[in-house]
């Protein structure tokens, strides 16, 4: 295996998991920012305010997305297994 096909499939793997991590990253960072909004305006600091909506929102975003993320991680996975073969040398 050389250097160049090792740092591909290192770039291949990280790129993968910055897609599947996404979805629910910027769903939470778009409740947080909401969130964030109304306490700054209505002068309420709770911080259970925060972390309820925001699960809430990450588990909806998962049940939206998790069809994509687990299809999208079994044909990354049926890629490197395929390329086993043309490891060999």
């Amino acid at each position: 295996m050389s250097i160049g096909f090792a740092i591909n499939l290192v770039r291949g793997g990280v790129l993968q998991a910055l897609m599947m991590a996404a979805p629910l990253l910027l769903v939470g960072m778009l409740v947080g920012l909401i969130i964030s909004i109304f306490q700054a305006t209505t002068s309420i600091q709770e911080q259970t305010l925060t972390f309820v909506p925001k699960i809430a929102a990450i588990l909806g975003a998962l049940i939206l997305f998790g069809p994509w993320i687990v299809m999208s991680m079994v044909q990354f996975t049926l890629r490197l297994f395929g390329r086993i073969p043309g490891l060999g040398g």
